[in-house]
């Protein structure tokens, strides 16, 4: 009895001192007629080689080294487009429910007439009363790509309404929220680095007042990333030209440095950057660089820890590939990307290594961004928890407005209207104890006035309040000299 895939597969393993890639492929490809001709059954090699040889040698590099066959190249090219199809709105997904908060002007959904609290029953014929709250998500993503038919239930309307609704291109900013915090303190929510994100900062700052301002929280928690350019252009409105904001270090780039560009005189007024562990990438670029100059205190959790430089080949056949060719490293030389254990990417900076900023302060390395203030958001109790996996906010809320009309913009929840807020509960077999409602009293009181305002004024209206209230934005007000 012979093993010719067993001997192949120890010629394959044998060890050698640099190996030349021609004798390496010449065993590989024995290997491969071995199991062609000696496997039980036929071998695909389209699978064999596509899902096999070339991603078991891409995992000894790193994770984020990846083979995409024609269909997920295709995919990402989709990806890096700055629009994707949509309906045009804002809605609240819990399990089972589906309520409008926002329907946007001459969108899908707006043409159509839908509306803050009304609320999707089924989609398609398939009723979403039934559904957890991963299948919603997933039901409402395929949704968006192609005719769909709502049933809807309106406030006040017994009837279920009909909607067929096509998606469309939607352009999504990247800057998708910037209001005044206080008179003079500014605030900007950056959802991502797109093309267009550095044209949208400045002009974000220019409607906060520009160079009046007395100061600005940067909000970069969630925001997974992006184009370099849009990094360097952002970074560049905060730092003196000339001044560096990063350096790229790899076995073909050996010292790469990318300097803050002269877009005119860079805003001077103090800066506090916001970070979590959703934090990356680009947003990380940013934040070290602003951190080294000594130019804004970063606040918040210490972020994901992404510094790859991601080299994207096309190849045959329409298929494509991801490689890891470089690191980025903020001006102190620390490495924005977390420790691997991968092959040859293993981190080259000792986890909690300490680096100076420009003025001498220690900043901690070891991948990602280590926040000057590290706080936590805010906590879940289980009451919160309880409220919020209901929609008792929203449906008291979409009643409310349906009875009392639009409120004003500093509308308040009064004492009177927190107690019918608790007998609306009751009525739903939510009856908190004293000690319970006692602790949560005030950020019901604000969450309510959250929901209220955003049924009657939108979603971004209703934003700012929830921002106001963030533990995180507060202590960022805080570090602001």
């Amino acid at each position: 009895m012979t093993f010719p895939f067993a001997a192949a597969f120890l010629l394959l393993q044998a060890p050698a001192s640099a190996p030349d890639v021609q004798e390496v492929l010449r065993r590989f490809t024995s290997v491969y007629a071995a199991v062609e001709r000696e496997a039980a059954d036929p071998v695909d090699p389209s699978r064999a080689i596509y899902e096999g040889a070339i991603p078991g040698m891409l995992r000894r590099l790193d994770p984020h080294s990846v083979f995409m066959d024609a269909g997920q190249f295709q995919q990402l090219k989709q990806l890096q487009q700055s629009t994707s199809k949509g309906f045009g709105s804002v809605v609240s997904v819990v399990p089972g429910r589906v309520i409008f908060l926002q329907t946007l002007p001459g969108t899908p959904s707006g043409r159509a007439g839908l509306g803050p609290g009304d609320e999707i029953v089924a989609i398609n014929g398939i009723r979403l009363d039934r559904l957890e709250i991963e299948q919603l998500i997933g039901l409402l993503g395929e949704a968006r790509r192609e005719q769909v038919r709502l049933d809807v239930r309106r406030p006040g309307n017994a009837r279920l309404l009909q909607f067929v609704l096509t998606p469309e291109d939607m352009q999504a900013p990247s800057v998708d929220r910037t209001f005044l915090l206080r008179p003079g303190i500014g605030y900007i929510r950056v959802a991502s680095f797109d093309v267009e994100t550095g044209k949208e900062v400045r002009e974000a700052i220019s409607k906060l007042g520009g160079d009046n301002l007395k100061g600005l929280v940067l909000d970069l928690r969630n925001n997974p990333g992006g184009v370099l350019p849009a990094a360097l252009e952002v970074a560049s409105l905060f730092l003196d030209p000339g001044q560096t904001i990063l350096s790229v270090q790899g076995r073909a780039v050996a010292g790469k440095q990318e300097k803050a560009t002269a877009q005119g005189r860079a805003y001077k007024f103090p800066l506090a950057v916001l970070v979590n562990g959703k934090s990356a990438s680009a947003s990380e670029i940013v934040a070290g660089a602003l951190q080294d100059h000594d130019r804004a205190r970063i606040v918040g959790e210490p972020s994901f820890g992404k510094g790859l430089v991601e080299s994207v080949y096309s190849l045959s056949q329409d298929t494509g590939l991801a490689l890891t060719t470089a690191f980025y490293f903020t001006p102190s030389g620390r490495s924005i990307q977390r420790p691997l254990d991968f092959g040859q990417l293993a981190h080259r900076d000792s986890a909690g290594k300490l680096y100076r900023t420009d003025s001498g302060r220690e900043v901690r390395g070891g991948g990602g961004i280590h926040p000057d203030r590290v706080v936590s958001p805010e906590p879940v109790s289980r009451l919160r928890a309880v409220l919020e996996g209901s929609a008792s906010f929203t449906s008291f809320a979409v009643e409310f407005v349906r009875k009392n009309g639009k409120p004003a913009a500093d509308f308040e929840v009064s004492g009177a209207l927190l107690d019918e807020f608790q007998v609306y509960l009751s009525q739903r077999s939510i009856r908190p104890s004293v000690g319970e409602w006692s602790v949560d009293r005030e950020w019901i009181r604000s969450r309510l006035r959250e929901e209220i305002i955003t049924q009657a004024l939108g979603v971004e209206k209703g934003d700012e309040i929830s921002i106001a209230r963030d533990p995180q934005v507060q202590e960022a007000l805080r570090a602001l000299p």
